[in-house]
């Protein structure tokens, strides 16, 4: 066996977009989002430990990388906005083969208000929704340090699969780390979609905005 017969060898660039969810809004980051984002990573310089960037001593760096993030072409980055319509985070689509429909969602920095809430799930679900639903792409990737265990943890709870582990793959701030693979594939992604869906449905929450179940109930 060769593999699995395709017939397609071309998807379009899923590029950056205004994207309206239930709990947050996504628009493409720019240097206006740098006012507000710049208190929320000052106070939090631990949350840039698994990236390749920051912390930041001045407001200026953070102007700086902000600059590079949003003019890269082959990488759009959004910022999550929430109720209010104020910045608390930021994430993007990166490493796209068009020739394979592969991407992946990755460079995320939530703001700690934003981790751990239906707004920052439902900012992740909005992106996995534009790749696999509106450009039809055939796989979806999520990478992360192995010593990162939030992270490790949020890949197996929005449903993807482990695929297994590039030992020795990065070197971060002068650390050697092993770098831990996951994906959802066109297959899985009509179940896990479903899942979301009902996750977010705001029934699926008490008035305090509480879960009622957890996303990987509706998976099971």
């Amino acid at each position: 066996m060769l593999g699995t017969r395709i017939e397609r060898s071309h998807w379009a660039f899923p590029e950056a977009g205004e994207i309206e969810g239930r709990y947050c809004r996504l628009v493409p980051l720019n240097l206006n989002h740098v006012a507000a984002l710049w208190p929320l990573v000052e106070a939090t310089p631990e949350s840039f430990t698994y990236l390749r960037y920051g912390p930041f001593d001045v407001s200026e760096e953070l102007s700086t990388l902000i600059a590079d993030l949003s003019s890269r072409q082959d990488q759009p980055f959004w910022a999550v906005l929430d109720a209010t319509g104020t910045p608390q985070g930021w994430l993007s689509i990166c490493d796209v083969s068009q020739n394979d429909g592969a991407f992946e969602i990755g460079s995320i920095w939530f703001a700690p208000a934003l981790q751990g809430t239906r707004a920052a799930r439902e900012a992740i679900f909005l992106l996995m929704y534009l790749g696999m639903e509106k450009f039809d792409y055939e796989r979806l990737v999520w990478r992360c340090q192995a010593q990162n265990a939030k992270s490790f943890q949020a890949a197996l709870n929005l449903g993807f699969t482990r695929e297994g582990m590039w030992r020795n793959a990065a070197v971060i701030d002068g650390w050697q780390r092993d770098v831990a693979w996951f994906s959802i594939l066109k297959a899985d992604w009509p179940e896990c979609k479903g899942a979301f869906e009902a996750w977010l449905d705001p029934e699926n929450f008490d008035a305090a905005g509480k879960q009622i179940k957890r996303l990987q109930e509706f998976r099971a």
